[in-house]
């Protein structure tokens, strides 16, 4: 029986495997992809991570991983398919074997929603982006658009209005679904535009993002609209379904769980995106990580 199971190896599964094994814990990383790394490999640049400046995602969780390696942490591909229970211990299912652990630390991450459009998944990390705090100083001075109703949308299109030429909002219906503040909030951004009752039927362009094709939901005319970026914001999902039911959640699906990382199940703890949290970066990933591994200590030596 391990100590502890770290399922998910991107950057809060990483920074949890160092820092428990600094803290001498048994511990097994089950990854259910290929390779280590999360989200970020298919982020083309990070430059807001202290430190390692304009570094480009592959790179990045290419040294998370190789400085768990260095500590000899023992990893496993495999995918979780459910975690038991047991009271003392945990159960963690997979296709081939169960395994037993005495806590379990939850960093699957999400995945954001997709519109599913030709172009999205080409020119993803080279125009195309799901996150506009992460990505958006690349378009300073340059022309937008945010993609999406709710409130993440109208905060990333506020957000883009500081640093953006022009942004424009697209929307598939003919109003907003984002918190009344946020739309007066956008409304009032000179540069910011609405487009009402439109749907991108493509994302166009050869290396970089040069523009969207938009249909009209009312009448059904189409036109193309020049772009730099594009920012994605339909929705996120956490994959927390392996704790739902075990540990509270939110309506969304979030793990309810706070800054120590600890939720409601006793010996689970909830690292990185798949935790409700504020703001949803490497940096706090990285934090979120070392909490849980710090909790999931103090939890064994108090058992």
């Amino acid at each position: 029986m391990y100590d502890l199971i770290i399922i998910g190896s991107g950057p809060a599964g990483l920074s949890a495997a160092v820092y428990a094994k600094r803290a001498g814990l048994d511990l097994l990383v089950l990854e259910k992809n290929p390779m280590s790394g999360g989200q970020i490999l298919n982020t083309y640049e990070v430059d807001n991570y202290l430190g390692l400046p304009g570094i480009n995602g592959f790179d990045m969780g290419t040294a998370f991983r190789k400085h768990a390696d260095k500590l000899e942490i023992s990893f496993r591909e495999g995918e979780a398919l459910e975690i038991l229970d047991r009271g003392s211990y945990k159960v963690v299912r997979t296709e081939k074997e169960e395994l037993e652990a005495a806590s379990v630390i939850l960093a699957a991450g999400a995945h954001h929603a997709l519109l599913g459009v030709p172009g999205e998944e080409a020119l993803s990390g080279m125009g195309v982006s799901y996150c506009a705090t992460c990505d958006g100083a690349f378009f300073r001075g340059k022309t937008t658009a945010v993609i999406g109703g709710g409130d993440v949308a109208l905060e990333d299109a506020v957000y883009l209005s500081g640093i953006c030429k022009k942004v424009y909002l697209i929307h598939r219906r003919d109003e907003l679904r984002g918190a009344k503040i946020l739309q007066e909030e956008v409304k009032s951004k000179e540069n910011i535009e609405i487009l009402y009752s439109h749907t991108v039927k493509e994302i166009r362009g050869e290396d970089s993002v040069e523009g969207v094709l938009l249909e009209d939901a009312k009448d059904g005319s189409q036109r193309e609209l020049p772009l730099d970026g594009v920012f994605i914001a339909v929705g996120i999902h956490p994959d927390s379904e392996l704790v739902q039911g075990l540990a509270e959640c939110d309506p969304a699906g979030y793990v309810l769980a706070g800054e120590d990382c600890v939720t409601s199940c006793p010996g689970i703890f909830a690292a990185g995106d798949v935790r409700k949290k504020p703001i949803r970066q490497v940096v706090t990933a990285v934090a979120d990580g070392a909490n849980a591994a710090v909790s999931a200590g103090s939890y064994l030596a108090g058992r």
